[in-house]
């Protein structure tokens, strides 16, 4: 428990001052015809402005969550309405954390392309992410009794219905707050939809083992990669149950918080690997960046070569790229190799024979 409530202090109040972004009905009306721009909507003008005034009034009375059921036994406030979404993304976590637990199971690994690049978009050429993703998931499909994932960021890019909508940074304000899986999408008043988090959460939940292949974009990640890596912080401390914060309250989630909160890892004793490849600079930085947000979430190093960080055609122009891997042999054994040390990692935990030490050991302190 934190000093100031054994002192009898209040949690501190949720701090105010930023401008509003609410819009007139005018400018909202305006931004959604957008959507329609095609002039083959002309015809059907009248229609659109019909569903524009529906769209007007679900934003202007914030109609996030329009359809919703009672919580139910098992909620710290049963008779609380949540949102049928987010139950069933609830519901797809619990169904991925049964298949991660059956005994005898196949083991499941989840591959993950971070770059944007494809060539059924702008760049017209295939990212060497995905062929270094593609090369990694052989290893494991010629292996028995394993089942591989692959989960494509490109597709953010070349995909309709695709997005990953931004973190709110809801666990800066409190832990309490930020809901396992999210609960800030989607916000159907704010046209804030089809967002994928809620089929990826599943993804890493199910998996023993998480390989990520990510390229160097101005010496961070890609921009997929950050959005998918903001938006698992809710696995890293997040809390299961927005009935007890009655939603976004959050000076509600600040006392639950500060009464003492046991910051849940969802996703602990997972084994990952990560592949970073750069043109010039960045890659070791962004390596270790990605490999500490792991193991911040108490996912657990396979090993060693399970970590690379390596540069594809080093001060060479990108567009003889592909030619380089092609003749970088290397490179790609080592990608193998990783490969091939996380799914050793994965069988050695499988028979309780993989010693991570200091895994048991206790937290002195979460936050």
């Amino acid at each position: 428990m934190f000093d100031w409530l054994k002192r009898g202090e209040p949690a501190p109040e949720p701090r105010k001052g930023m401008p509003s972004p609410r819009l007139d009905e005018a400018e909202f009306k305006r931004r959604y015809r957008e959507r329609f721009y095609d002039p083959a909507f002309d015809k059907v003008a009248a229609e659109v402005e019909a569903v524009a005034e529906i769209a007007w009034q679900a934003y202007a009375q914030s109609r996030k969550s329009p359809r919703t059921r009672k919580a139910g036994e098992g909620y710290a406030d049963p008779d609380y309405d949540l949102s049928v979404e987010w139950i069933a993304a609830k519901e797809a976590i619990h169904s991925a954390q049964r298949r991660h637990d059956e005994n005898g199971a196949a083991r499941r690994i989840l591959i993950v392309n971070g770059s944007s690049r494809s060539e059924h978009t702008c760049p017209g050429e295939m990212s060497k992410s995905y062929r270094l993703a593609v090369i990694a998931r052989e290893v494991f499909e010629t292996t028995p009794d394993f089942e591989v994932e692959l989960l494509d960021l490109a597709r953010l890019a070349s995909e309709y219905g695709r997005d990953i909508h931004p973190c709110k940074a809801c666990f800066s304000t409190s832990a309490a707050l930020c809901h396992w899986p999210c609960s800030c999408y989607p916000n159907h008043s704010l046209g804030q939809v089809q967002d994928w988090m809620n089929d990826i959460y599943p993804m890493w939940v199910a998996a023993h083992g998480v390989m990520i292949v990510t390229p160097v974009n101005w010496y961070q990640v890609s921009s997929p990669m950050k959005l998918m890596m903001d938006r698992l912080v809710c696995a890293d401390g997040g809390n299961p149950d927005p009935t007890a914060t009655h939603g976004k309250d959050a000076k509600k989630a600040k006392e639950l918080e500060l009464k003492g909160w046991p910051y849940p890892r969802h996703l602990a004793g997972r084994l990952f690997s990560v592949v970073v490849h750069g043109d010039v600079e960045g890659a070791e930085n962004t390596r270790r960046a990605v490999s500490d947000w792991l193991k911040f979430m108490h996912l657990i190093p396979a090993g060693p070569k399970a970590e690379l960080d390596r540069y594809i055609g080093y001060w060479k122009p990108y567009a003889t790229s592909h030619d380089e891997l092609d003749q970088d042999e290397a490179v790609q054994e080592e990608v193998r190799n990783a490969a091939r040390t996380l799914l050793t990692a994965v069988l050695a935990q499988r028979d309780g024979k993989l010693a991570a030490a200091g895994q048991m050991l206790s937290e002195p302190r979460q936050k």
